[in-house]
């Protein structure tokens, strides 16, 4: 060993092993000492503290010399702390059971979308779009780790939590608290509206028959290095920690049975996929063994899967008609079958099979059915009588004045009520029943959506402790932060608990498109909050008219029948209100704006919005904008001004905010900012707005502009095009203050929002065609660019519309099928065009290698010229067989020259008509 090296080493090993507590992730930066770290036996911090910390370093925002806070900088430290939270990752195994015992929503979002990023998966791609079985081992398995991270995430936040007993409050903790439940809301959000796409993603990795690969410390280490210095290790087949095909599918296969057994509460046909799965899982585990290394599956937690399966889809096969005890119980519970349950219990006293705490479950959940009014023996006790007409079947079935007669009847045989009380509404008529447990008693109050069963449990709750705040008691409960402050400075504690709950599970039900229940719950709120507070009274009012409004669209409204003249006043009265001090969610304005322009109510955004609404609400802004360029699309191109405010109103959402740095070499550079605060919105609300719209024109006139706004690109290639597209401008001033890359994205999100509205809409496919030839997807381009054609065709029995199929589409369509190889499909569709294109047909005529059936097309060509070059260029090759089914094409009479111009015009749409229904049947 040199001196140089002993030196060195001598001076490492003199280093203290254990870093001061304030630096420590410092230290483990600046010394490369992270792997031996690792191998501690018990390592202090922790590895998945040490995750939480890199990143937080990582993400801190910067703060420039004017004060102002800037993204986190792209620099070399925030590039290793990323990698370091990675590498920690890797040394964990990637074991999702252990991250997110660990990590929260936010940081495991952040940790799972950086190995997304190292391992190549392009961003903005959909990865349902993607074909897992072409890509490499290390990137498949990222995005199977997102996605099973993604649908386990949601099927975790669909449990119910008590929530543990707020300590003394302190605010920034509070703030900091808040702050992460609304990031974690949000990221919820979007994993629930991608959550088909995952489950897609997760069922194609189950038809994969190849072993995958997972990065480790030393692929990473790989990933850091320059380029030319990897020599393609990190994408070979071998590269990284093994992960056998039996290992991935018995996770994904448990993952997946997870997530549908959660939506098979609201869909039980469901509960067959999740039976499926979690027997495939089981015989997965018996086929690698319960010791395996990278698969851990809680087998006790799978057991109760597959008994719960087995009770909510009974098998038809014989063998699993042997059910356990607990199985026959809860089908006697379903089936209501409760002389079997006694006869089962009788039974088990012989042997004691059933534990207490099951026989304990099972009265309990009686006792609850006799609560909510499913199993009365009589009605001579005072308590069912309020038992009964609390529940939902009674209020259905029973008028108010009925029920109030029937309760003050039954109230007047109880010598416990005082009738010297002057009685108030009926909501207050409800008195609270025997005490049971307070544990019993908050979980009915959780499941609960009857309103007076709901005050019937406060008031017991109330009488046992003063001490607790139960409307903490489940962290599903959620009122909008705009209202919370005021809900929570009511003084008395129990009207307190009512109004939050009330309002949380109301908003919840409409949430679910539960809106009879939301109804119930929200006009009891109504009643008890006028009461003593005229400001949630209008907070009351408003919620019920975005309500309204939901319960509108999702009904009679989706058949096309306009709203009540009463419920368009109520929005116009919600726009045009200005009561000061009300606390105003601004998702109603958006709803309020967006109700307006689906029902063409565009003469009154137009000339009778009042001014000020413009000024403050941007969504009404928007309305009025889009409402007045439409008004002014018949008129002539000088007239449309509105079109120009839109555009420039849009340009600013899509916009950057910049600075000029000054580098140490003296050179300037650009630095670019996520999003622009100088627009009316930022562009995830736009697109949030945007998808509550339905009118047609409407979703035309915005895609034609955002269209225009990605074609003004300097280094676009292949335009896009759109309807009305012609009505914006075709320039921008500063093209360096747009980000188009959001702008892109922006476009293939509108177009799949519109598709999904209506799936017919000849323009929006043509878009959806245009953005798939410009990223060079051709197979995927030429079926929508057929199918615009069969929808406005009776699927080609009839003309294609030539607007439709514009000389452009045609030209489009034929360089899709030359770089796909379909050469005589090329000489066909240059018929297609105004003026034949005989240069191209001959090229491609020409070529030898062509991947479509050639000779079986001929019959769809009706140009004698393309005819006769064919039989001239079979006899040059010497093939006499393709060179007589050529001439057969051309002797066919309809094609003489001199036949009447009609009789050779329906020859060539007869031809047209099967070629595009050959071409459809092929990419279909």
């Amino acid at each position: 060993m040199s001196a140089e090296a002993a030196d060195r080493e001598a001076a490492t090993s003199s280093r203290p092993c254990t870093p001061p507590q304030t630096c420590w992730f410092e230290f483990l930066l600046e010394e490369s000492l992270l792997e031996k770290h690792l191998r501690k036996p018990c390592p202090d911090p922790a590895p998945v503290q040490l995750i939480v910390q890199f990143l937080e370093q990582a993400s801190k925002p910067s703060v420039n010399e004017q004060n102002q806070v800037q993204p986190p900088p792209d620099n070399k430290r925030n590039r290793i702390l990323k990698l370091l939270a990675l590498k920690v990752a890797a040394h964990l195994k990637w074991d999702l059971d252990i991250l997110e015992k660990s990590l929260s929503v936010p940081v495991l979002n952040m940790l799972l979308n950086e190995l997304l990023c190292v391992s190549k998966v392009p961003p903005g791609t959909k990865h349902v779009d993607m074909d897992l079985a072409t890509l490499p081992p290390t990137t498949a398995m990222a995005i199977l780790l997102y996605n099973r991270w993604a649908i386990r995430t949601i099927v975790q936040s669909s449990f119910p939590v008590k929530q543990a007993k707020p300590g003394p409050p302190q605010l920034s903790v509070m703030n900091q608290m808040q702050q992460e439940k609304e990031l974690t809301e949000n990221i919820l959000k979007v994993l629930k509206e991608q959550a088909s796409d995952s489950i897609l993603v997760l069922e194609a990795a189950l038809k994969l028959n190849k072993d995958l690969y997972v990065h480790t410390m030393r692929t990473l280490d790989l990933l850091a290095m320059e380029p030319g210095m990897v020599n393609g290790e990190t994408e070979s087949s071998t590269a990284g920690l093994k992960i056998k095909t039996e290992e991935m599918q018995c996770q994904v296969c448990y993952d997946l049975g997870a997530a549908y057994f959660q939506q098979g509460s609201t869909n039980s046909a469901v509960y067959e996929n999740a039976r499926e799965k979690f027997f495939r899982t089981k015989e997965l585990i018996a086929e690698i063994g319960s010791l395996s290394l990278h698969c851990t599956i809680d087998e006790k937690r799978l057991a109760g899967y597959c008994q719960a399966c087995d009770v909510l889809v009974p098998s038809s096969d014989i063998t699993s008609q042997q059910l356990t005890p607990y199985s026959q119980v809860h089908i006697c519970l379903r089936s209501g079958n409760y002389q079997e349950v006694i006869k089962i219990f009788i039974e088990d006293n012989l042997t004691f099979g059933l534990p207490v705490q099951f026989r304990q479950s099972v009265l309990r959940e009686l006792f609850q059915k006799a609560q909510q009014g499913n199993v009365c023996l009589g009605l001579e006790d005072l308590q069912y009588v309020f038992m009964i007409s609390s529940h939902e079947l009674f209020i259905t079935l029973l008028k108010d004045e009925e029920r109030k007669l029937l309760v003050d009847q039954m109230r007047k045989r109880s010598p416990r009520v005082n009738l010297c009380i002057k009685p108030v509404t009926s909501f207050y008529d409800i008195p609270a029943s025997a005490s049971v447990n307070i544990g019993q008693l908050e979980h009915q109050l959780i499941l609960s959506v009857d309103p007076w069963r709901i005050r019937q449990i406060l008031i017991e709750l109330h009488g046992m402790t003063s001490e607790r705040q139960f409307w903490t008691v489940s962290n599903k409960w959620e009122v909008p932060s705009v209202y919370s402050g005021v809900i929570l400075g009511i003084k008395d504690s129990l009207t307190r608990d009512l109004v939050y709950i009330l309002m949380a599970k109301g908003l919840h039900c409409s949430t679910v498109m539960d809106f009879s229940h939301a109804k119930q719950l929200f006009a009891a709120c109504l009643e008890l909050v006028t009461e003593f507070s005229p400001k949630l009274r209008q907070v009351m009012l408003n919620e019920m008219l975005l309500l309204d409004i939901y319960t509108h669209e999702a009904g009679t409204g989706q058949s096309g029948e306009r709203p009540p003249s009463d419920l368009i006043s109520r929005v116009r009265g919600y726009l045009e209100m200005r009561l000061p001090d009300i606390p105003l969610r601004q998702v109603i304005a958006e709803e309020c704006v967006a109700f307006m322009l689906n029902w063409k109510e565009n003469e009154y955004l137009t000339l009778q919005v009042p001014a000020f609404l413009l000024q403050s609400n941007p969504y009404v802004k928007l309305g009025q904008l889009l409402a007045a360029t439409i008004k002014e699309l018949p008129g002539p191109k000088e007239s449309r001004r509105t079109a120009k405010d839109l555009w420039e109103v849009v340009v600013q959402i899509c916009s950057v905010s910049s600075q000029h740095k000054r580098g140490n070499d003296g050179r300037v550079s650009l630095i670019k900012q996520r999003e622009s605060t100088l627009g009316i919105m930022y562009r995830s609300e736009l697109l949030s707005f945007i998808k509550k719209l339905r009118e047609p024109l409407v979703l035309t006139i915005i895609l034609s502009l955002f269209v225009k706004l990605h074609n003004v690109r300097e280094d676009i290639v292949n335009d896009i095009t759109a309807e009305h597209i012609s009505i914006w401008p075709s320039s921008i001033p500063n093209l360096q203050s747009v980000d188009f890359e959001a702008v892109a994205i922006t476009v293939k999100e509108l177009v799949r929002y519109a598709r999904s509205i209506n799936p017919n809409n000849h323009s929006w496919l043509i878009i959806q065609a245009d953005i798939y030839f410009a990223t060079n997807q051709y197979s995927a381009a030429l079926h929508y660019y057929l199918q615009a054609g069969a929808v406005c065709s009776d699927f080609f029995n009839k003309a294609v519309p030539p607007d439709v199929y514009t000389d452009q589409v045609i030209k489009r369509m034929i360089k899709c099928c030359s770089l796909l190889n379909c050469h005589t499909q090329v000489a066909i569709l240059c018929q297609f065009l105004r003026e034949i294109d005989y240069k191209t047909a001959f090229k491609s005529l020409q070529e030898q290698n062509s991947h479509d059936a050639m000779d079986s097309y001929y019959d769809y060509i009706w140009d004698v010229t393309i005819l006769e070059y064919l039989t001239y260029l079979h006899h040059k090759r010497g093939e006499t067989d393709k060179r007589q089914i050529a001439i057969k094409a051309i002797g066919q009479t309809e094609l003489n020259a001199s036949n009447p111009e009609e009789v050779l015009q329906l020859a060539a749409q007869r031809r047209k008509k099967k070629f595009l229904q050959a071409m459809a049947k092929l990419y279909f």
